[in-house]
């Protein structure tokens, strides 16, 4: 199981030292293109923590909407949504290159992941802004028990995905994550280290209605503005390393 974490999230005079504290425990970085933060010097100087820990790299594109942090869901029509995408993943490739980093993977943020994941048609315009790309990437989504449309509608579009978990959010009975708007969708510590384990060991989650959902994940989230983001992942590593 590998550990993946949402970076670069800082912007202009607000920033936080997340990066730089959590880059030494993870695998991958889904970095903020600056459409829900981020911006230019962040970019480099999170690209260059990639490189000095040897972390893969993701694009991590969103709605536009800095105000609400990308967490706001908003109703793009497929030809307004896919130039979005492209122009995201194209900066934080380029900005990359100027480093001699690679871009690995493209991971959507916020409300545009979560839209992704339940409705049909947002999801099919972001395969289809993947598949227009001048290159392919894979993309990252949520693993849910059944994830065959998922797939069939990828391998259509010739786009490869991965599949991942979260480990400081509350699931739903159905398997997605429960609204953050609700009280409780983001675990405490000791929560939060326990569903990890469990998706490790038994590839499981426990929904809020206290029953075991299975979930076939391939790498871990742990959120990186989660007040327990650090300890969190350092426990983690510790257990996979065992």
């Amino acid at each position: 199981m590998k550990l993946n974490a949402d970076l670069g999230e800082s912007y202009g005079s607000w920033q936080s030292s997340t990066d730089q504290d959590v880059m030494p425990y993870i695998d991958q970085a889904n970095l903020a293109c600056g459409y829900h933060a981020g911006d230019p010097k962040v970019l480099q100087t999170t690209i260059a923590l990639v490189k000095e820990h040897n972390v893969s790299l993701g694009a991590h594109p969103s709605y536009p909407d800095l105000q609400g942090f990308g967490r706001r869901s908003m109703r793009i029509p497929g030809n307004e949504l896919i130039p979005m995408l492209h122009a995201q993943i194209a900066v934080v490739e380029g900005m990359a290159k100027c480093q001699q980093v690679k871009l690995e993977y493209v991971k959507p943020h916020g409300a545009l992941y979560n839209d992704m994941m339940q409705y049909p048609q947002v999801f099919e315009d972001v395969l289809s802004a993947m598949s227009q790309y001048h290159c392919t990437y894979p993309l990252m989504i949520q693993a849910l028990s059944n994830n065959d449309f998922h797939k069939e509608l990828a391998k259509r579009y010739g786009v490869t995905l991965m599949f991942e978990a979260f480990a400081d959010r509350r699931y739903t009975a159905t398997g997605y994550l429960v609204s953050r708007q609700q009280s409780g969708s983001v675990l405490h510590a000791e929560e939060a280290l326990e569903q990890a384990k469990r998706l490790i060991v038994n590839k499981q989650v426990i929904a809020e209605n206290n029953k075991a959902i299975d979930v076939e994940a391939t790498t871990l989230c742990v959120h990186g503005d989660t007040p327990s983001a650090l300890e969190l992942l350092i426990n983690i590593r510790k257990f996979l390393s065992k």
